[in-house]
């Protein structure tokens, strides 16, 4: 049973940093690629970061400013958010997909957490 839980999120100013944590039971991370989405009211979830192996993608509108890596000995993938702004409030939730390159739409991710509250206030 594939079981993803976040942690990390929490309300930062402008210009703040936070980390992001998902643990992943059930999954293994050299056969999952993993995934970070948010969400805020009234908009669509949006790809925020993902990893498979070592290789990333990130949204253009985080890039610069969040890094996301991997610890295949926790099975923990974590998302470190630096300079953040207004605009990256949200529920962040992290998902697990078993295609083979990043995938950066909802439907190509199987496995979700429940998700994560960030708030960033001006």
């Amino acid at each position: 049973q594939v079981q993803l839980v976040e942690s990390g999120g929490g309300s930062v100013q402008t210009g703040g940093s936070l980390r992001l944590s998902c643990a992943a039971s059930g999954v293994t991370f050299t056969r999952f690629a993993m995934g970070w989405f948010r969400q805020s009211p009234g908009n669509e979830r949006e790809f925020v970061a993902g990893i498979r192996l070592r290789s990333t993608n990130y949204a253009d509108s985080v890039k610069g400013r969040f890094t996301i890596s991997g610890d295949d000995t926790k099975n923990t993938v974590t998302l470190q958010m630096n300079s953040l702004k207004p605009e990256d409030t949200g529920v962040y939730y992290c998902a697990a997909s078993s295609q083979w390159v990043v995938p950066t739409t909802p439907p190509q991710y199987t496995y979700w957490g429940q998700g994560t509250q960030v708030t960033v206030s001006s």
